[in-house]
Formats: structure tokens, C-alpha cells, sequence
């Protein structure tokens, strides 16, 4: 379960910037394509956070679609399916956006 690697990655840094004081709210973007499973790092989070500045943070977190251009009939589309394949049929795709995965916020009490 990458995502346990993930929310400790997430954790460390914010206590990293802003020591372990109490924290209100943090928001993360996982983007839809990112491969990262959003109820996993919601329940890895409440474990990872226990005993940190973090514990009663309310965890938000943004999923932007993905959007892609196909390199075979110049489309360019949203993509939210891991199954990444133009209407055309075509799999040789530029993937634009949507494989992000980024701190957005961290509101400090």
C-alpha cells in the first residue's frame, strides 16, 4: 500500500514547514490519473496523523480529471479511466494533466 508512504511523506513535510502545532485543515490535490487510491490515503491519514499537530485536521482533498491529447487524430479530452485510450481508439496519448499529486493548503490553528 504505497498510499501509507505517501500520507507519512505528506505529514513529515507539513510538520516539516510548520512544526507541530495544531493544524485545522489540510488540502491535497490527487489527481484523477495519479494511480492513488483517495479512500486508502483518507484512512492511512487518520492513522499517520494520531499524536502529531495534525490528529484533528480535517483532510480535504481535491481530484481533478485527467485531459490528454492524442498524438493520432490530434483530439485533446478529459480522461478520468486508468484505461487511457482516445475515442478514436488510439493508446499513443500525451497525458496533460491529472497524474498530480500536491499539498494545496495547511491551515494553522
Amino acid at each position: 500500500m504505497h498510499e501509507l508512504a505517501i500520507v507519512e511523506s505528506v505529514v513529515d513535510a507539513i510538520v516539516e514547514k510548520v512544526g507541530d502545532g495544531p493544524i485545522a485543515a489540510v488540502r491535497l490535490e490527487i489527481g484523477k490519473l495519479s494511480g492513488v487510491v483517495v479512500d486508502s490515503i483518507r484512512f492511512c491519514f487518520e492513522i499517520v496523523a494520531n499524536g502529531t499537530g495534525l490528529q484533528d485536521a480535517r483532510l480535504d482533498i481535491d481530484e481533478p480529471s485527467g485531459r490528454a491529447y492524442c498524438r493520432e487524430c490530434g483530439d485533446e479530452f478529459d480522461l478520468d479511466d486508468p484505461i487511457m485510450l482516445c475515442a478514436c481508439g488510439s493508446a499513443d496519448l500525451d497525458i496533460l494533466s491529472g497524474e498530480q499529486l500536491r499539498i494545496i493548503s495547511v491551515e494553522v490553528h
